[in-house]
């Protein structure tokens, strides 16, 4: 069923198309949340605040744009709303697997010092349009930015981001 049929069934009342749009994007919204936590908790709670304000406010819903857009949207404003907060620590992963941990922290390591470099309006662009596989134009949609804004901040991004990497590593022999 599409999202289209399955919010009209929502409105509707039918709990089990409800159930469908929680599965179908809850553990989408739970990574772009975790990006923006500083726990794991924090990201459940928030991505669960996500669903809690989709379904408060889905008798007011308009299809102007994707559902995944609207519902990351949503999440957005509660991660920056999160992210306002006093006390608010930036992300530390724990390694769950000894094997994978090396590679996995130096991958994870490089990918936030890259995405550190960059403002927060282009980290925010890179994260839905590269980490969660929005398109141009749901990213706009998203950010509440035109279509073409969006486009440069990620194209400069990626410049950023390429010259960054290109540099040396500290200590290594040159």
């Amino acid at each position: 069923m599409k999202d289209d049929a399955l919010i009209a069934a929502a409105k509707a009342g039918d709990r089990a198309a409800a159930e469908e749009l929680i599965d179908r994007y809850y553990g989408a919204i739970l990574r772009y949340c975790r990006f923006h936590c500083p726990s794991r908790e924090q990201a459940e709670d928030l991505t669960q605040e996500t669903f809690l304000r989709l379904f408060s406010g889905l008798g007011g819903y308009q299809s102007r744009g994707t559902f995944s857009a609207y519902l990351y949207k949503i999440a957005y404003h509660l991660c920056v709303d999160e992210a306002r907060r006093p006390g608010w620590q930036p992300l530390e992963e724990t390694e769950k697997d000894p094997r994978d941990a090396m590679e996995e922290a130096e991958n994870r390591q490089m990918a936030e010092k890259l995405l550190k470099g960059l403002s927060p309006e282009q980290r925010e662009a890179v994260l839905l349009r590269y980490g969660e596989g929005l398109s141009f134009r749901e990213t706009a949609q998203v950010t509440g930015v035109p279509l073409r804004t969006v486009q440069s901040r990620i194209r400069l991004a990626l410049k950023a981001m390429r010259t960054e990497a290109q540099k040396p590593k500290n200590g290594e022999d040159g």
